[in-house]
Protein backbone atom coordinates (compact mmCIF):
# COMPACT_ATOMS: atom_id res chain seq x y z
CA UNK A 1 0.00 0.00 0.00
CA UNK A 2 1.35 3.41 -0.99
CA UNK A 3 2.19 5.80 1.83
CA UNK A 4 0.51 9.14 1.09
CA UNK A 5 1.10 12.43 2.88
CA UNK A 6 -1.05 15.56 2.69
CA UNK A 7 0.95 18.67 3.62
CA UNK A 8 -1.05 21.69 4.77
CA UNK A 9 0.73 24.94 5.68
CA UNK A 10 -1.25 27.06 8.14
CA UNK A 11 -1.28 30.55 9.54
CA UNK A 12 -4.40 31.66 11.43
CA UNK A 13 -6.72 28.88 10.24
CA UNK A 14 -8.62 28.10 13.46
CA UNK A 15 -11.99 28.36 11.67
CA UNK A 16 -11.06 25.70 9.12
CA UNK A 17 -8.39 23.38 10.43
CA UNK A 18 -10.45 20.82 12.35
CA UNK A 19 -13.06 20.57 9.61
CA UNK A 20 -10.50 20.08 6.84
CA UNK A 21 -8.66 17.40 8.82
CA UNK A 22 -11.87 15.48 9.52
CA UNK A 23 -13.03 15.83 5.94
CA UNK A 24 -9.78 14.43 4.53
CA UNK A 25 -9.63 11.49 6.92
CA UNK A 26 -13.25 10.69 6.11
CA UNK A 27 -12.52 10.39 2.40
CA UNK A 28 -9.06 8.94 1.77
CA UNK A 29 -6.42 6.82 3.50
CA UNK A 30 -3.60 9.32 4.01
CA UNK A 31 -1.51 10.90 6.70
CA UNK A 32 -1.67 14.66 7.27
CA UNK A 33 1.22 16.93 8.20
CA UNK A 34 0.37 20.46 9.34
CA UNK A 35 3.15 23.04 9.01
CA UNK A 36 2.10 25.88 11.31
CA UNK A 37 3.94 29.21 11.29
CA UNK A 38 3.26 30.20 14.90
CA UNK A 39 -0.40 31.10 14.34
CA UNK A 40 -1.50 33.52 17.08
CA UNK A 41 -5.10 32.23 16.96
CA UNK A 42 -4.39 28.77 18.37
CA UNK A 43 -4.44 26.80 15.12
CA UNK A 44 -1.61 24.57 16.34
CA UNK A 45 -3.38 23.87 19.64
CA UNK A 46 -6.45 22.64 17.75
CA UNK A 47 -4.29 20.28 15.70
CA UNK A 48 -2.50 18.97 18.78
CA UNK A 49 -5.85 18.38 20.41
CA UNK A 50 -6.83 16.13 17.49
CA UNK A 51 -3.61 14.15 17.40
CA UNK A 52 -4.72 11.66 20.07
CA UNK A 53 -7.88 10.90 18.10
CA UNK A 54 -5.86 10.42 14.90
CA UNK A 55 -2.74 8.94 16.45
CA UNK A 56 -0.15 7.91 13.91
CA UNK A 57 -2.04 9.69 11.10
CA UNK A 58 -1.94 13.38 12.04
CA UNK A 59 1.30 15.26 12.66
CA UNK A 60 2.36 18.85 13.18
CA UNK A 61 5.58 20.77 12.71
CA UNK A 62 5.63 24.21 14.35
CA UNK A 63 7.88 26.98 13.08
CA UNK A 64 8.94 30.21 14.74
CA UNK A 65 7.00 32.56 12.46
CA UNK A 66 5.86 33.31 8.92
CA UNK A 67 8.74 31.94 6.86
CA UNK A 68 7.00 31.62 3.51
CA UNK A 69 4.82 29.12 1.70
CA UNK A 70 7.71 27.59 -0.20
CA UNK A 71 9.83 26.91 2.85
CA UNK A 72 6.80 25.36 4.57
CA UNK A 73 6.34 22.87 1.76
CA UNK A 74 10.04 22.12 1.52
CA UNK A 75 10.05 21.47 5.27
CA UNK A 76 7.17 19.06 4.73
CA UNK A 77 8.80 17.36 1.76
CA UNK A 78 11.98 16.71 3.72
CA UNK A 79 9.97 15.45 6.71
CA UNK A 80 8.03 13.04 4.50
CA UNK A 81 11.04 11.82 2.51
CA UNK A 82 12.81 10.93 5.75
CA UNK A 83 9.77 8.75 6.57
CA UNK A 84 9.58 7.11 3.14
CA UNK A 85 6.24 8.42 1.87
CA UNK A 86 5.47 7.56 -1.75
CA UNK A 87 3.11 10.41 -2.68
CA UNK A 88 2.98 14.00 -1.44
CA UNK A 89 -0.03 16.27 -1.72
CA UNK A 90 -0.01 20.06 -1.39
CA UNK A 91 -3.30 21.50 -0.16
CA UNK A 92 -4.78 24.62 1.43
CA UNK A 93 -6.60 24.50 4.75
CA UNK A 94 -9.55 26.69 3.75
CA UNK A 95 -11.62 24.28 1.58
CA UNK A 96 -10.76 26.15 -1.63
CA UNK A 97 -9.34 22.75 -2.58
CA UNK A 98 -12.04 20.08 -2.39
CA UNK A 99 -10.87 17.07 -0.32
CA UNK A 100 -12.81 14.80 -2.70
CA UNK A 101 -10.27 15.69 -5.40
CA UNK A 102 -7.34 14.19 -3.49
CA UNK A 103 -8.27 10.76 -4.81
CA UNK A 104 -8.50 12.12 -8.36
CA UNK A 105 -4.99 13.57 -8.15
CA UNK A 106 -3.65 10.28 -6.82
CA UNK A 107 -5.47 8.37 -9.58
CA UNK A 108 -3.85 10.59 -12.21
CA UNK A 109 -0.44 9.56 -10.91
CA UNK A 110 -1.28 5.87 -10.79
CA UNK A 111 -3.53 5.47 -13.84
CA UNK A 112 -1.93 8.05 -16.16
CA UNK A 113 1.62 7.42 -14.95
CA UNK A 114 2.02 11.06 -13.92
CA UNK A 115 4.93 12.18 -11.77
CA UNK A 116 3.07 15.37 -10.86
CA UNK A 117 -0.71 15.77 -10.92
CA UNK A 118 -2.00 19.34 -10.75
CA UNK A 119 -5.49 20.33 -9.64
CA UNK A 120 -6.11 22.79 -12.45
CA UNK A 121 -8.53 25.72 -12.51
CA UNK A 122 -7.86 26.51 -16.16
CA UNK A 123 -7.38 23.32 -18.17
CA UNK A 124 -11.08 23.20 -19.11
CA UNK A 125 -11.99 26.86 -19.35
CA UNK A 126 -12.16 28.73 -16.05
CA UNK A 127 -13.39 26.84 -12.98
CA UNK A 128 -13.25 29.36 -10.14
CA UNK A 129 -16.15 30.25 -7.84
CA UNK A 130 -16.60 33.41 -5.74
CA UNK A 131 -13.46 35.28 -6.77
CA UNK A 132 -13.69 39.01 -7.58
CA UNK A 133 -13.26 39.60 -11.31
CA UNK A 134 -9.99 41.49 -10.84
CA UNK A 135 -8.37 38.65 -8.92
CA UNK A 136 -9.62 36.09 -11.41
CA UNK A 137 -8.22 37.99 -14.36
CA UNK A 138 -4.90 38.53 -12.58
CA UNK A 139 -4.61 34.81 -11.90
CA UNK A 140 -5.75 33.62 -15.33
CA UNK A 141 -3.61 35.98 -17.40
CA UNK A 142 -0.75 35.56 -14.95
CA UNK A 143 -0.74 31.84 -15.70
CA UNK A 144 -0.87 32.59 -19.41
CA UNK A 145 2.11 34.91 -19.04
CA UNK A 146 4.13 32.31 -17.13
CA UNK A 147 3.29 29.63 -19.68
CA UNK A 148 4.44 31.89 -22.51
CA UNK A 149 7.70 33.02 -20.90
CA UNK A 150 8.76 29.62 -19.60
CA UNK A 151 7.33 27.47 -22.39
CA UNK A 152 5.82 25.09 -19.88
CA UNK A 153 2.80 23.04 -21.07
CA UNK A 154 0.70 23.75 -17.97
CA UNK A 155 -2.47 25.85 -18.00
CA UNK A 156 -2.59 26.59 -14.27
CA UNK A 157 1.02 27.49 -13.48
CA UNK A 158 0.26 28.99 -10.04
CA UNK A 159 -1.94 26.13 -8.82
CA UNK A 160 -1.31 25.04 -5.24
CA UNK A 161 -3.27 21.75 -5.23
CA UNK A 162 -0.90 19.01 -6.35
CA UNK A 163 0.30 15.45 -5.93
CA UNK A 164 3.97 14.54 -6.42
CA UNK A 165 5.57 11.15 -6.66
CA UNK A 166 8.42 10.92 -4.21
CA UNK A 167 10.96 10.38 -7.00
CA UNK A 168 10.35 13.94 -8.20
CA UNK A 169 11.10 15.40 -4.79
CA UNK A 170 14.15 13.17 -4.36
CA UNK A 171 15.52 14.52 -7.62
CA UNK A 172 14.97 18.24 -6.99
CA UNK A 173 17.71 20.10 -5.12
CA UNK A 174 15.66 22.21 -2.72
CA UNK A 175 18.63 24.50 -2.09
CA UNK A 176 18.29 25.70 -5.69
CA UNK A 177 14.63 26.69 -5.28
CA UNK A 178 14.75 30.49 -4.92
CA UNK A 179 11.12 31.52 -4.40
CA UNK A 180 9.50 31.31 -1.00
CA UNK A 181 6.09 32.86 -1.77
CA UNK A 182 3.60 31.89 -4.45
CA UNK A 183 6.41 31.96 -7.02
CA UNK A 184 7.44 28.70 -5.39
CA UNK A 185 4.52 26.98 -7.08
CA UNK A 186 5.70 28.16 -10.49
CA UNK A 187 9.33 27.26 -9.87
CA UNK A 188 8.53 23.75 -8.65
CA UNK A 189 6.37 23.00 -11.71
CA UNK A 190 9.00 24.40 -14.05
CA UNK A 191 11.78 22.42 -12.38
CA UNK A 192 9.68 19.25 -12.56
CA UNK A 193 9.05 19.86 -16.27
CA UNK A 194 12.69 20.66 -17.13
CA UNK A 195 13.86 17.52 -15.36
CA UNK A 196 11.72 15.50 -17.77
CA UNK A 197 8.98 14.30 -15.43
CA UNK A 198 5.43 13.77 -16.68
CA UNK A 199 2.87 16.37 -15.61
CA UNK A 200 -0.89 15.86 -15.84
CA UNK A 201 -3.54 18.48 -15.12
CA UNK A 202 -6.74 17.33 -13.42
CA UNK A 203 -9.68 19.72 -13.78
CA UNK A 204 -11.06 20.95 -10.46
CA UNK A 205 -13.49 23.60 -9.28
CA UNK A 206 -11.73 26.12 -7.06
CA UNK A 207 -13.95 27.82 -4.46
CA UNK A 208 -12.81 30.87 -2.54
CA UNK A 209 -12.68 30.49 1.22
CA UNK A 210 -15.80 31.28 3.26
CA UNK A 211 -14.06 31.45 6.66
CA UNK A 212 -10.76 32.97 7.74
CA UNK A 213 -8.61 35.49 5.90
CA UNK A 214 -6.97 35.05 2.51
CA UNK A 215 -3.16 35.20 2.47
CA UNK A 216 -3.05 36.29 -1.19
CA UNK A 217 -2.07 39.86 -2.00
CA UNK A 218 -1.05 41.87 -5.03
CA UNK A 219 2.52 41.97 -3.76
CA UNK A 220 2.71 38.20 -3.45
CA UNK A 221 1.37 37.78 -6.97
CA UNK A 222 3.79 40.34 -8.41
CA UNK A 223 6.67 38.52 -6.72
CA UNK A 224 5.64 35.38 -8.55
CA UNK A 225 5.21 37.05 -11.93
CA UNK A 226 8.39 39.14 -11.95
CA UNK A 227 10.37 36.22 -10.58
CA UNK A 228 9.58 34.31 -13.76
CA UNK A 229 12.06 36.44 -15.72
CA UNK A 230 14.88 35.52 -13.35
CA UNK A 231 13.82 31.90 -13.44
CA UNK A 232 13.99 31.91 -17.24
CA UNK A 233 17.47 33.45 -17.30
CA UNK A 234 18.81 31.04 -14.66
CA UNK A 235 17.47 28.08 -16.57
CA UNK A 236 19.36 29.10 -19.71
CA UNK A 237 22.72 28.47 -18.02
CA UNK A 238 21.72 25.39 -16.07
CA UNK A 239 22.20 21.74 -17.06
CA UNK A 240 18.97 19.90 -16.28
CA UNK A 241 19.65 16.32 -15.31
CA UNK A 242 17.30 13.80 -13.78
CA UNK A 243 19.17 11.76 -11.19
CA UNK A 244 16.42 9.24 -10.47
CA UNK A 245 14.63 7.39 -13.24
CA UNK A 246 12.81 4.61 -11.40
CA UNK A 247 9.37 5.48 -10.06
CA UNK A 248 8.80 4.95 -6.36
Amino acid sequence: MDKRLVIIPTYKEKENIENIIRAIFGLIDVHILIIDDNSPDGTADIVKGLMKEFEGRLFIEERAGKLGLGTAYIHGFKWGLERNYDFFFEMDADFSHDPHDLQRLYNACVEQNADLAIGSRYCQGISVVNWPLGRLLMSYFGSMYVRTILGIPVNDTTAGFKCYRSNVLKTINFDEIKHVGYGFQIEMKYTTYKLGFKIVEVPIIFRDRTMGTSKMSGGIFKEAIFGVIGLKFRSMTRRWKKNITVKS
